[in-house]
């Protein structure tokens, strides 16, 4: 028996070229440790842009070796060969592929058989409180057995097409439960071969949204693969085997992309390892189809150097972290900014837009301050144009005056109470002549006039006159309100910063 993959086939979705090149990281891997124990007579060779299998004798003993010497499980963790992690000391790489895994692929209970639920106690790092994770201590899975699907009774492998499970192909659902036989998916033996070793070269990711107020879920993180050798050497990089737990969380789809995308730079993962582009994934159960895991969300993200400069940025300036709740357990928390900013990058929007049709309450834009010095730190190097950090600065310079007056007037001060007025009136400004008519008034307010506008009126008033998007505009004033520093709102911001943790204490989740 001889098959010929190919990376090149029209037919093949960018699962199957992740699953081609699952499969090619796990021969390779036969390859080099030839003294361990490998797939009995099976032969292969790989280029980097096929596979081609080769045996004799009965198709279901070859084909189940295979499987069974790559899908495998150690301490009830599922353990996939070619990536090496049992050799890792810590248990974290690993969880992030058992739990991974378990949370997109073989979310359905049927597609594993448990023993229960162990909890791990889990040290992320020296500066950071340990951690309680749950997950399922597995004796067996699907892929193990799947050698059953694809041979028929007498052992030969299948020539007619095989129905394929939501598990094998995540989203792929049947169009309709009543008409199961017609429109469900089907894929070649073949095919549904590689499908199987999709996992190997997939990612993981746990969100943990703000925005959007949903209970933690997992992404599938799908690469767009055009070598398979350059791409086993993408996906075992260091970066990956000694992902600590705190690199499996994610604040959005765009967040997880771009962490799978860009593990050192962009230039380096696009031109050494031909990976520049990945399909990020949600999954889950929508009201129309509640038998079935469906696609609920699924963002293209691309990486070019310009979106890896200012994601470079959103790393430095805004931080994920692990705090005690009040059972003294640790949990994730992660950066509201950065959520909305790297959504907008893999968007190909500017980092800021649409903050004004986000923060559509106070409790969000509180939330908002509360990471004021990185919004601070971003405004001044990743606005793409001088005028706009010149509106932004004129805005700050404004405040400072507004809060001047405040407190020369008053014993006790009330900033947010401004903040607040001054938050409510952009939301009610609906289009360019509401919007400017609240900006000269609140530059030119007796106490409150500033000197960057002074000092640069014919560049501020050409950006106000002559815009195109008013909304951007508002999303300026917005950022120049959410991002102002003074040294008593940094201390407040602080203190703040803990108790709206608190908040998140009940997003915690089980990992199983």
């Amino acid at each position: 028996m001889q098959i010929e993959l190919d990376l090149g086939n029209p037919n093949l979705t960018l699962l199957h070229r992740a699953g081609l090149a699952g499969l090619w990281m796990m021969l390779k891997y036969f390859e080099i440790h030839s003294n361990e124990k490998s797939p009995q007579g099976l032969n292969w060779r790989l280029t980097s842009r096929q596979i081609t299998l080769q045996w004799q004798g009965n198709d279901r003993e070859v084909l189940d070796s295979l499987l069974r010497e790559s899908f495998q499980i150690q301490d009830g963790l599922i353990s996939l060969r070619c990536l090496n992690l049992k050799d890792i000391n810590d248990i974290q790489p690993r969880l992030i592929i058992h739990q991974g895994i378990l949370g997109t692929f073989l979310q359905h209970n049927s597609t594993h058989k448990s023993i229960g639920i162990v909890e791990k106690t889990l040290q992320i790092d020296e500066d950071t409180p340990e951690i309680l994770v749950k997950y399922k201590y597995l004796k067996s899975y699907v892929h193990q057995e799947f050698v059953n699907k694809l041979c028929d009774s007498k052992g030969k492998l299948l020539k007619k097409p095989i129905k394929v499970a939501g598990w094998l192909n995540p989203g792929a659902v049947v169009r309709h439960v009543a008409f199961s036989s017609q429109t469900s998916f089907e894929e070649t033996s073949e095919q549904a071969l590689m499908l199987l070793f999709a996992p190997i070269a997939c990612c993981y990711f746990l969100l943990k949204s703000k925005l959007q107020e949903k209970k933690a879920q997992f992404a599938l993180v799908i690469p767009e693969i055009t070598n398979l050798e350059k791409y086993t050497e993408y996906r075992q990089q260091l970066s990956f085997k000694n992902a600590g737990y705190k690199s499996f969380y994610a604040s959005s789809l765009g967040n997880a992309g771009l962490k799978f995308l860009v593990q050192k730079n962009t230039s380096k993962t696009a031109t050494t390892y031909g990976v520049n582009q990945c399909q990020v994934l949600t999954l889950g159960t929508v009201p129309w189809s509640t038998q079935q895991k469906t696609r609920t969300n699924l963002y293209i993200v691309q990486a070019h150097e310009e979106i890896c400069n200012l994601y470079k940025m959103v790393c430095n300036y805004f931080t994920d972290n692990i705090l005690i709740n009040q059972k003294n357990e640790g949990y994730f928390v992660s950066s509201f900014a950065k959520e909305f900013i790297t959504d907008n990058l893999v968007k190909k929007r500017l980092w800021y837009q649409g903050l004004s049709d986000i923060i559509t309450s106070n409790e969000l834009f509180t939330k908002l301050t509360y990471e004021r010095e990185g919004l601070n730190k971003m405004m001044k190097k990743g606005i793409d144009t001088e005028s706009k950090k010149l509106f932004v600065e004129a805005f700050h310079d404004a405040l400072l005056n507004t809060y001047g007056k405040e407190a020369s007037g008053n014993k006790q001060p009330n900033f947010d109470k401004i903040n607040i007025q001054i938050r409510t009136k952009l939301a009610r400004c609906k289009n360019a002549e509401s919007l400017r008519s609240f900006i000269f008034e609140f530059w030119s307010k007796p106490g409150s006039r500033s000197k960057v506008v002074q000092n640069n009126w014919k560049e501020l008033m050409i950006l106000i006159t002559e815009t195109d998007d008013w909304k951007l505009l508002r999303d300026l004033a917005l950022l120049g309100l959410a991002s102002y520093k003074t040294k008593s709102n940094d201390k407040e911001s602080d203190k703040s910063t803990l108790d709206v943790q608190k908040e998140d204490d009940d997003d915690e989740i089980d990992f199983i």
